[in-house]
């Protein structure tokens, strides 16, 4: 996994959160019964992963790198998409530091979580963790988008025409 490969990843993700821009409030925050239950919470549970694992976890950036569900209650596609910047920045960092040690363990306990136990996990795994992840939730949004009766743009990779491909 390189930044041309991620450079997909943040346009197919960018397909759908523009699309979430056209939608109406209620839409938008609308309950289903899946895991994090609205676009706007799915949204925000997978930049978080980024902020959480890469950010703190692999980077020692942050100590508490999760919103509280006060904020996320506020938060609008706009501030969902900064998020996603913020944590763009995570994994630009992990790929430019981590280069010669990408596959080297990392022990120590989740600065979010007390009691976590120690974790060992390395920079490879929990990248390849968060963009799965994230194609994990978005599978889950564009079923909410369905169920809204809204029809999804194309955000799988094989789906952008080749000149739109990230260079």
């Amino acid at each position: 996994m390189g930044k041309l490969e991620y450079g997909w990843v943040k346009q197919t993700r960018q397909i759908l959160l523009d699309q979430c821009k056209e939608l109406n409030k209620d839409d938008f925050t609308k309950e289903f019964e899946f895991r994090f239950e609205s676009i706007r919470d799915s949204l925000v549970h997978v930049a978080g992963c980024y902020h959480a694992w890469l950010g703190s976890f692999v980077l020692s950036e942050t100590s508490s790198p999760l919103l509280t569900k006060e904020i996320i209650n506020n938060m609008q596609v706009d501030d969902i998409q900064y998020y996603f910047e913020q944590a763009d920045r995570y994994v630009e960092k992990v790929l430019g530091q981590f280069t010669d040690k990408f596959d080297k363990p990392i022990e120590k306990e989740l600065a979010w979580r007390a009691n976590s136990g120690l974790i060992r996990k390395t920079p490879r795994q929990l990248l390849v963790h968060s963009i799965n992840h994230e194609s994990h939730h978005k599978g889950q949004i564009v079923a909410m988008l369905r169920l809204l009766g809204h029809t999804p743009k194309n955000t799988d990779i094989l789906g952008l025409p080749a000149k739109e491909l990230a260079k």
